[in-house]
């Protein structure tokens, strides 16, 4: 544990004091945010706003993590690292998506087809790693079952164990969890909107992923000689608590200067890069279906989009004044601090719930 504190710690330090050095050098670039003209009136203000504050919560967190392991003499793990590769992966696309609409003050960044294939080759990476490197024990990082706070009688190698049934449970893998983890970006990039919402949001969301992985770290069946009713098979859930909780200090230092009125913006270098790393704590610590409900403010704010778009499309008339949601509460009058509170409350509450569920569910175990 004293790995999991000193990453918190260094992740947390990093960015309350890498931030505001990273502003400046953004503002004496000029790379600052370019706000729509259909947004609300209000963040007209926001013009400028240097932005890419994302490489600072990546930067961190890599540092940290690694930082942790040195002054412990511990090993990286598989895990720690594919998900780490995966937010870092994920980040980069998101930095040359930023660094073109900077530099070049447009709303358009990457051309969608540099965005698929740069996104592609990361999640396709991950997805095929994650089925490598298996411990002592037979276990790799990831599992080919569906899983919900455990993995599931679903397993996408139902075809056997020929090399044609492997190759398809290869591909469907890569499939799946490329489904996961661009969702995930996608809604962590539509919160994004507000001072601080998706940073604010995200860290609780991390810091629940501390609590299910240090459950998981406790209760594993690995370091069980007899392994107990509900024990958890999950590859290194050491490891990927030091990812989440370096991740969890990285949102919450970067919150100090992203939190209304913002200094600085994560843009979709933070928010892809956020949104792998959720992705991939899913997928590695087999809570892929517990993710939607973790992730509920994610859900919302997504499915406004959807029923927005919808909408218009088959009827002419849209639901909410604007899409996402937080822009139709600012347009109904809400102040944006207000908006932020009670979306991060919210946050909580499925945090909470999610949490509930994955410990419910060990407690079922132990009456069997």
């Amino acid at each position: 544990m004293i790995a999991v504190v000193v990453a918190a710690i260094a992740a947390l330090v990093l960015t309350l004091v890498g931030t505001p050095l990273f502003i400046k050098v953004l503002v004496k670039r000029g790379y600052g945010q370019f706000i729509r003209d259909d947004g609300p009136a209000s963040h007209a203000i926001k013009r400028g706003t240097p932005t890419m504050g994302g490489v600072v919560i990546i930067g961190s967190t890599l540092v940290a993590y690694f930082l942790g392991h040195l002054l412990t003499g511990s090993m990286p793990t598989p895990s720690g690292l594919l998900v780490l590769w995966l937010a870092a992966g994920l980040g980069a696309v998101g930095f040359l998506d930023d660094y073109i609409k900077v530099s070049k003050q447009r709303s358009l960044g990457l051309k969608p087809a540099g965005k698929l294939i740069g996104q592609g080759f990361v999640g396709i990476s991950f997805a095929v790693l994650a089925l490598l490197f298996p411990n002592d024990h037979g276990r790799t990082p990831a599992s080919t079952a569906i899983s919900f706070v455990r993995d599931l009688p679903i397993d996408l190698a139902f075809l056997g164990t020929s090399t044609a049934a492997v190759i398809v449970a290869f591909v469907l893998f890569i499939v799946w969890a490329n489904l996961i983890v661009t969702a995930v970006s996608n809604a962590v990039n539509l919160t994004d909107g507000l001072d601080g919402l998706a940073s604010g949001a995200a860290a609780v969301v991390f810091v629940g992923y501390v609590i299910i992985t240090t459950w998981q770290s406790t209760q594993l069946c690995d370091l069980m000689t007899a392994a107990r009713p509900g024990c958890y098979i999950v590859r290194d859930p050491r490891d990927l608590l030091i990812v989440a909780a370096s991740m969890a200090a990285a949102c919450v230092g970067f919150l100090w200067w992203n939190a209304s009125p913002a200094k600085i913006f994560m843009g979709d270098t933070g928010s892809l890069a956020i949104g792998g790393a959720i992705g991939g704590l899913a997928i590695m610590t087999r809570t892929e279906l517990l993710l939607p409900i973790l992730g509920g403010l994610f859900v919302i704010i997504t499915l406004s989009v959807i029923i927005q778009v919808g909408s218009f499309k088959l009827t002419g008339k849209r639901v909410f004044r604007m899409a996402p949601l937080q822009h139709h509460f600012e347009l109904k009058g809400w102040a944006e601090v207000t908006i932020v509170i009670r979306f991060w409350l919210i946050s909580l509450v499925f945090v909470v719930a999610g949490i509930a569920i994955f410990y419910a569910e060990w407690v079922s175990h132990l009456g069997r």
